[in-house]
């Protein structure tokens, strides 16, 4: 039996939720509930539950004013959030599962699985999660990166280039490290794209800041900083002489 305890501030939400996890799910004892922070400080303090479903904005702050007041909670968090463009990028940049609301049985049933299975994030990624809710149209300085075992925060102007590998990506580092993410890059493609980078071919995703001339010979293709070539589809080289253009005006 594992116990729970939901932080939600809509009433008719947090009554759905406690709802569906006392009817689908018997092996979830759900203990206590509230519906702001002080509420669920209060029942904190008491004590803590296995896993701890959170809104992220609550009547009077939001759930990291929560977990600054318990930084060394044991919890399993599930965060839940509304369906919002810039709360979902804040999510998938800290590598931090979520569940959107109105959620369906099968995202619940996901989330309480890998809740179960997994540790919570740790302080660094609910940061990275936080600066980048609280500014989205900032670009963020971190991104979280889930490879096979770990993950593993790199600076987000450290990537000089992503490549394709069927359905992962290979993060090519400044520091000439690589890492593999199981990913696509159709996903980070559509996170990144409005951070200066690039898809600049079917198989690569680069830095813009990285590249140090368009080559039009041999197809075409792009000279970075680091030495590397990357080459560039045809439908992108329009594109790319734009871009360059612009930078060096």
């Amino acid at each position: 039996m594992h116990t729970a305890i939901i932080v939600e501030d809509m009433l008719d939400a947090l009554e759905l939720l406690k709802s569906d996890i006392e009817t689908r799910y018997p092996e979830i004892k759900v203990t206590g509930t509230a519906r702001s922070v002080v509420e669920a400080a209060k029942l904190l303090r008491k004590k803590e539950p296995d896993i701890l479903f959170l809104d992220i904005m609550l009547g009077d702050g939001t759930s990291f004013d929560l977990l600054e007041i318990f930084p060394n909670l044991k919890s399993k968090i599930v965060f839940i959030t509304a369906s919002d463009e810039f709360a979902i990028r804040a999510f998938k940049f800290a590598a931090i599962d979520y569940v959107l609301k109105p959620y369906s049985d099968e995202a619940l049933g996901k989330a309480i699985t890998r809740a179960k299975e997994q540790i919570g994030p740790n302080e660094e990624r609910l940061a990275i999660l936080k600066d980048t809710l609280s500014a989205p149209e900032r670009k963020p300085d971190k991104i979280s990166l889930h490879t096979l075992d770990k993950i593993i925060i790199v600076n987000l102007d450290d990537i000089v280039r992503c490549e394709s590998d069927s359905n992962n990506t290979i993060f090519y580092l400044k520091d000439k490290r690589k890492i593999f993410v199981t990913k696509t890059l159709k996903y980070f493609s559509d996170m990144l794209k409005r951070y200066e980078f690039l898809r600049i071919h079917q198989s690569h995703l680069v830095n813009l800041q990285y590249i140090s001339a368009f080559i039009k010979t041999d197809g075409g293709y792009l000279m970075l900083k680091n030495g590397e070539n990357v080459p560039v589809s045809v439908r992108k080289k329009t594109e790319i002489m734009e871009i360059l253009d612009r930078m060096h005006r």
